[in-house]
C-alpha cells in the first residue's frame, strides 16, 4: 500500500524534514552513501533520527582529517579541498563502492546514491563566512545511468553551528527533491529553500546531467536561481555551462559591458575590442589575466514584461558563439556590480558604457535608498581603480557626437562629474569605427520582426546566419 505523507501534494503544506527524510527511508529500494567532510554529518543525521534508516544508509562517512581524505579520495592537484573536482571525486569513489559491493542480481530494484558536500564553515576571526560544494549521484529507476546534480554555496550566517545546521536542511531537501522532484526541476531547486529562509545560504551555481535531465538547458537553471532570488548574479562560459563566479575571476582584471545585446551588433563588438585594447594598454592590466564579462541585467531581461525565457537563450547563443563569458544578474546600479566584482579580485576594474549610461550614473534619483545618497554610491563605484571606458554616440538628426568632453550631466553634478572626468577615472574609447554610430539594438530588432532587408549589414559576422537559421527574435522563416 502506498505511504502518503503530509505535504506530498504541492497545494499542501511543505513537508516537514521529518517526513521528507522519513519518505526516504520508507522507500525500501532507496540506498546509498552519506559522505560528508567540513561541517559534521548534519544531513545524515535527519534519515538517522527519522527512523527506517537501517534500510536506507549504506554508510556515513566524514574523511574530517586532510590526509586520510587524500587517502580515500586522492590528492587535488591544487591541494584546495572545498571544489567543484573534489566533490566529483568523492560521488565518484563512493558511487563506485556501492556498486562493487552490492549486488545487483540480489538487488535487482534498487535505487542508489551518494550525497556528498565538501565545504568550509565561518572562520575564527568570522573574517570569511565560508561556502561549499554539496551534490548528489542518484539513479530514478533500477540500474539506469546515474543523474547528477552539483550546486555551490555561500553561508551569510555568522556562526558556524548555525552554518551547520542550514547544511543538514539543504542537503535534505536536495536528496527528497532528486527521488521525488527531479522530473519538475524548476521546482526542485525553488524546494532546495524549503526550511531555509533565503539570507542564510546563497546559491550560486548549479549543475543538473544525466538521463533524467537531458532537456534541461542549465543556462535556464541558472536564470531561475535569479528569479527566486537565491543569489544575485550568475555566469556561464562560451561552451554554454555555468561557471563559478570566484573560479574565473579571482585575482583577475575584469572588463564589463552591460547591455540588452538583443541582438548584440557591430557596435557592442566595437566596444568591446577597443576598450580592451586601451584597458590592456594601461600598464596595469595582463592579458592572460584579464576576464571580460558581457553583462545582462535581470531589469533588461523583463524590460518587456515577464521574463521571456526563448529571448534569453537567443542573446546567450549569439554571445557565446562570439566566444563570450555571459552575466546575467540583478544589479540595477553600477556600484553593485563593482561591489560584486570586488568579492572576488582586487586588481584593476574596467566598465564599457555609452554616453546614455554615464548620464544615468550622475542621476541622484537612483541613489535615494541610500543613505549618503550619490555619494556612497560612487565612493563605491570608483573604489580603489576603477575605470570608465566611455563609446561616443551619434546623434541621428544632427550628426553631433557626444563624448566624455561635451556630456551634459545634470548642473548640481557637473563639479562631481569634472572631478571623476579629470582625475582619469573617465576615459573616451578611441579608434572607433564612425561608420556604425548609427546602429542600434532596437532597431535592428524592428526590422527583423518586421521582415525589413539590411539588419545583416548591422550585425557581426556570423550572427545574421544564427538568427536567420533558428529563426531568432521572431523572424518568420522564409517562404519557398
Amino acid at each position: 500500500m502506498a505511504i502518503t505523507l503530509p505535504g506530498d501534494n504541492d497545494f499542501e503544506s511543505v513537508p516537514s524534514l521529518k517526513n521528507k527524510a522519513l519518505r526516504i527511508n520508507l522507500n525500501r529500494n532507496i540506498y546509498g552513501t552519506f559522505a560528508e567532510i567540513g561541517a559534521g554529518q548534519e544531513t545524515v543525521r535527519h534519515f538517522f533520527r527519522a527512523g527506517g534508516a537501517s534500510g536506507t544508509i549504506a554508510k556515513a562517512m566524514s574523511a574530517y582529517d586532510k590526509d586520510f581524505s587524500d587517502a580515500v579520495y586522492g590528492v587535488q592537484d591544487d591541494g584546495r579541498y572545498v571544489t567543484e573536482s573534489r566533490l566529483r571525486k568523492m560521488l565518484q569513489h563512493e558511487t563506485d563502492l556501492i556498486e562493487e559491493r552490492i549486488s545487483r542480481e540480489k538487488h535487482p530494484n534498487k535505487l542508489f546514491f551518494t550525497y556528498a558536500n565538501t565545504v568550509a564553515t565561518i572562520d575564527f576571526a568570522k573574517k570569511f563566512l565560508g561556502h561549499g560544494w554539496v551534490g548528489i549521484k542518484f539513479q530514478a529507476a533500477p540500474g539506469e545511468e546515474y543523474s547528477e546534480i552539483i550546486l555551490h554555496v555561500r553561508f551569510k550566517e555568522r556562526d558556524a553551528r548555525l552554518q551547520q545546521i542550514t547544511l543538514g536542511i539543504l542537503g535534505t531537501n536536495l536528496i527528497y527533491g532528486a527521488f521525488y522532484k527531479h522530473d519538475r526541476p524548476k521546482k526542485l531547486l525553488k524546494y532546495l529553500y524549503d526550511h531555509i529562509d533565503k539570507d542564510k545560504i546563497e546559491i550560486d551555481m548549479i549543475h543538473f546531467d544525466g538521463p533524467r535531465f537531458r532537456q534541461v538547458d542549465n543556462r535556464l537553471m541558472s536564470l531561475q536561481l535569479l528569479r527566486n532570488e537565491m543569489t544575485e548574479a550568475v555566469m556561464f562560459g562560451p561552451d554554454g555551462k555555468n561557471i563559478l563566479a570566484a573560479r574565473i575571476l579571482y585575482k583577475k582584471n575584469v572588463l564589463a559591458l552591460r547591455g540588452s545585446f538583443r541582438p548584440v551588433t557591430k557596435v557592442n563588438m566595437d566596444m568591446y575590442k577597443k576598450s580592451k585594447a586601451m584597458f590592456i594598454e594601461s600598464g596595469k592590466v595582463q592579458e592572460d589575466r584579464l576576464e571580460t564579462i558581457f553583462e545582462i541585467t535581470l531589469s533588461n531581461l523583463k524590460a518587456s514584461g515577464e521574463i521571456d525565457e526563448e529571448d534569453f537563450m537567443h542573446r546567450a547563443e549569439l554571445l557565446c558563439s562570439l566566444g563570450q563569458t555571459v552575466m546575467i544578474s540583478n544589479f540595477k546600479e553600477y556600484y553593485k556590480l563593482v561591489e560584486y566584482l570586488n568579492n572576488y579580485t582586487k586588481e584593476r576594474i574596467g566598465l564599457v558604457m555609452g554616453t546614455n549610461n554615464l548620464i544615468d550614473i550622475f542621476d541622484t534619483s537612483y541613489y535615494h535608498h541610500l543613505s549618503g545618497g550619490i555619494l556612497e554610491a560612487f565612493g563605491k563605484l570608483f573604489f580603489k581603480d576603477l575605470r570608465v571606458y566611455l563609446y561616443p554616440m551619434q546623434n541621428a538628426e544632427t550628426g553631433e557626437l557626444t563624448t566624455s568632453e561635451n556630456l551634459k550631466v545634470h548642473p548640481r553634478m557637473k563639479e562631481l562629474y569634472k572631478f571623476f572626468k579629470y582625475n582619469g577615472r573617465v576615459i573616451d574609447i578611441e579608434n572607433y569605427d564612425p561608420t556604425i554610430g548609427h546602429i542600434f539594438s532596437r532597431e535592428v530588432l524592428r526590422m527583423i520582426e518586421a521582415g525589413e532587408e539590411g539588419w545583416q549589414d548591422m550585425l557581426p559576422d556570423g550572427i545574421p546566419q544564427l538568427i536567420e537559421k533558428h529563426h531568432f527574435f521572431g523572424m518568420q522563416p522564409a517562404l519557398k
